[in-house]
């Protein structure tokens, strides 16, 4: 347990049975009444946002997530299998708790999962990955570094927007959190 005054971005908690992180808080003390937390709270699992207000020194339950890094190993059917690089235990992932991010997920990647009571929650990857293109239309004749873009498709089958001048087989380095190209690596 814990008490507003101890909320901070990135704390979990517990709320009605549902897990909800911090992303935003603001202690206000109005001239007349008592002070309060306003705070943004988003569902671990589903990912809603709402915003909730508690009164100053209110009790909150916390929730103990567990992030470690761990490495991807292999796509299970439907499911993702990541071993702790410390124990070496193994765990499975559904595929609806890594949802975007198997778009840049290669074998033998690192990433952090997320876990409460054994459960994973979500994973975070690095900010940016390296992929290799496996398909992409030429450029044509007169195209410009400075030009437009085209779709390529990367390694783990994603499609990439990059610009006219990358070909089939190059490198690129790609953001994990919305798909952007940044550069050849």
């Amino acid at each position: 347990m814990a008490t507003t005054n101890d909320l901070k971005n990135g704390l979990v908690l517990n709320l009605d049975g549902d897990l909800w992180s911090v992303v935003e808080f603001q202690h206000v003390k109005p001239g007349k009444g008592g002070a309060f937390v306003r705070t943004t709270l988003k569902n671990v699992l589903s990912g809603k946002v709402v915003d909730k207000t508690f009164n100053a020194g209110t009790k909150v339950e916390t929730a103990t997530v567990d992030k470690r890094t761990m490495q991807y190993l292999y796509l299970d059917g439907e499911d993702f299998v990541f071993m702790d690089l410390d124990t070496f235990d193994q765990i499975t992932v559904p595929s609806g708790t890594v949802g975007e991010n198997a778009n840049y997920l290669l074998p033998e990647a690192e990433a952090t999962v997320a876990t409460h009571e054994g459960v994973p929650l979500y994973i975070e990857l690095p900010t940016s990955v390296f992929l290799e293109v496996t398909y992409t239309e030429p450029g044509l004749q007169g195209d410009r570094s400075t030009g437009g873009t085209k779709p390529a498709t990367v390694e783990t089958g994603a499609t990439v927007q990059v610009p006219l001048f990358i070909t089939t087989g190059e490198k690129i380095k790609v953001d994990t959190r919305d798909g952007r190209y940044l550069g050849r690596s």
